[in-house]
Parts: structure tokens; sequence; C-alpha cells
């Protein structure tokens, strides 16, 4: 056997191994992740001209802010029948983002403003004003910290007293980064996230960053004339174990259960 055969065995043994290495779990067609159903369990009447950008449940309140400049505010909203409770309206200066309720506080973004806003609960007094880097999307907490999207495909993780990044996860499904990350919830321990112009919520593990299935929302979207009228609001009545969610511009607010 000459030394050029050796060499050419050698060489397409090499290729052989490298095709299989290739060819290998990391490189073939990814698993599409789990994607829930829902059924709707009820129906509540919502302010059909609400730019809805952050929605969250607290004591059996529900709470919702608002965007667009010179339509901004903070609301305290009565459920069963769409009531405006109590309003704060933002300067028109400020496009509202997402709101969270954390203790006896509530947090709430601005988009492009780099500002954020801290108010007392319960009187809707504001208490503090904080720098934003980056634009503010949504916002949610996991009792200890805030997180925070801003449009690309990391959640950030701040301290709630000053307002610091702690950390940050990428966020990616089977295909890879996810952007667009919007209004934000937590949820028995995973961040559930709206992702702007889809119908459908990804699930997100907090600290890996790993989107672990997505939950089906096609069904629920009125018809409307705008194009703003995308799904955007996620609240979870942790006591009474109970999930809503609405959309910009929508006139209604759903009550939801995931279907095993």
């Amino acid at each position: 056997m000459s030394k050029a055969y050796k060499a050419f065995r050698l060489t397409c043994a090499f290729l052989l191994l490298l095709l299989e290495a290739l060819s290998g779990p990391g490189l073939q067609a990814a698993e599409a992740l789990p994607l829930y159903q829902v059924d709707v369990v009820g129906q509540f009447p919502h302010d059909p001209n609400a730019f809805t950008q952050g929605l969250a449940f607290h004591e059996g309140r529900l709470y919702e802010g608002t965007g667009r400049n010179g339509q901004s505010s903070l609301r305290l909203m009565d459920l069963e029948s769409g009531e405006i409770l109590k309003r704060h309206n933002l300067d028109k200066r400020y496009f509202g983002e997402g709101i969270t309720v954390l203790g006896e506080a509530i947090y709430q973004l601005t988009w492009r403003e780099h500002a954020g806003f801290v108010y007392d609960r319960d009187s809707f007094t504001l208490q503090k004003t904080f720098f934003l880097p980056g634009e503010g999307w949504g916002i949610t907490d996991d009792d200890e910290q805030l997180i925070v999207s801003d449009g690309t495909a990391y959640l950030r993780f701040l301290d709630p007293d000053t307002r610091h990044e702690i950390r940050r996860v990428e966020v990616r499904d089977e295909q890879g980064p996810v952007d667009r990350l919007n209004e934000l919830e937590y949820i028995d321990g995973e961040v559930w996230a709206n992702v702007w112009y889809e119908n459908y919520l990804v699930r997100i593990d907090p600290l890996t960053g790993r989107v672990n299935s997505r939950v089906d929302l096609s069904g629920l979207q009125p018809q409307s004339g705008s194009a703003d009228a995308v799904l955007n609001g996620i609240a979870w009545d942790e006591t009474t174990q109970r999930l809503f969610v609405t959309g910009k511009l929508w006139p209604v607010l759903y009550e939801i259960k995931l279907r095993d």
C-alpha cells in the first residue's frame, strides 16, 4: 500500500468523522417547543381606548399601565365592570410602558425617555424617578428583583432599591435568541412574556433564559381596524391562581386556563 493511498484513506476517514459530528444533535433540526392551547373561562370589559402596556394583579386588585404620549397613565381597575377606580396621568412627554407591584410600591417604565417611576401603591403618589438605561418595555418581579425587558432578547434583573442592574440573561428558544420581548409576568418561578406582534406567549426560565414552551393565544384577538391592537398584557392573581390577558385597544380582558 503506497504512502499516497494511506494518506488518501486517512483523509477519507477524517472527513467521515467530521460529517458524523456535523450531523449530530447540535446541527440537526431543532425540536419544536411544546405549544399550549387555552380555554377562555371568563370575559370582562376593558377600556377599548387603553393602549395597554402593563397589567398586574396584587392582593385582589387589578392595575394597568397605558402608553402613547399624552395618553399614558397608571390605573386601578375594577375587574368586573372595567371601571377606572383611580388614575394617575403621566406628563405628555412620557410614553408609558410596563408596570409591576412589589411590596408597597408600583414601578412603571417609560419607552425611550430613560425614566422609570416609583409610586405609593395605595395613593399613586409619585415617590421617586429613576434613570433607566436603554428602552423600557416590560417589567415584572420575583418578590426580590425587578425583571425588565427592553425590546432585545435580554432580560435585565434590577435591585428594587437602587434600580441598578444585578445580572442579565439572553432569552433563547430552539431557533436562537428571542427579541421583541414585551409585557412580562412572573408566574410560579417562570417569566411569561408577550412577543411584540406575535399571538403567543413564551415561558422563560429566569436562571438560564431558555424558553421552555409557548402559549397559543391566536384565537383571542378581537376584530379591530388598528394595526396597533396587538396582544399585550398578562396578569397573574397568585391568591386565586387566575390568569388574565388582554391587548392594546382591546375591549375585552380574558381569563384563561391552560389545557393539559
